[in-house]
């Protein structure tokens, strides 16, 4: 057993392109080489599917995140929209309190920020979109 990666760009028809994971790696690297000159200055949807692999195989999906990645005019990642998505992941995380420390008031901000990162950095996918994914990666 082993893990693999598929990773599909969506675009605005629902129609599914893969992307080869070694160009989506060279990509976030900031790899001055790489760049889709045909997204450039685009926001678009895709998909990062992680997946349990037999013999090379998929045989089970352990997590699907759905996504956007935003290009600059050249056709790289913007690193400002990478930026203000760790910032904002990172105000995500639940704040530690001391249990000798009774607290009254209750601090939500973290859930405030999953519900900014949600509905600027995730999409949900249609029921046919999904079974597309599916049949993508299983046939």
């Amino acid at each position: 057993m082993g893990l693999g990666t598929r990773i599909f760009i969506v675009n605005d028809s629902d129609i599914l392109k893969r992307m080869p994971f070694k160009r989506y790696h060279r990509l976030f690297r900031r790899d001055p080489e790489e760049r889709f000159e045909e997204y450039a200055g685009k926001r678009i949807r895709y998909v990062l599917v992680v997946l349990e692999l037999k013999s090379r195989k998929p045989v089970e999906i352990l997590r699907i995140q759905y996504s956007y990645l935003s290009f600059d005019p050249e056709g790289r990642l913007r690193e400002d929209e990478r930026e203000k998505a760790a910032r904002l992941s990172m105000d995500m995380i639940e704040p530690i309190q001391s249990e000798q420390e009774p607290n009254h008031v209750i601090d939500a901000r973290y859930k405030f920020a999953k519900k900014r990162f949600d509905s600027k950095y995730r999409w949900e996918p249609s029921p046919e979109l999904e079974a597309a994914i599916f049949s993508a990666i299983f046939g």
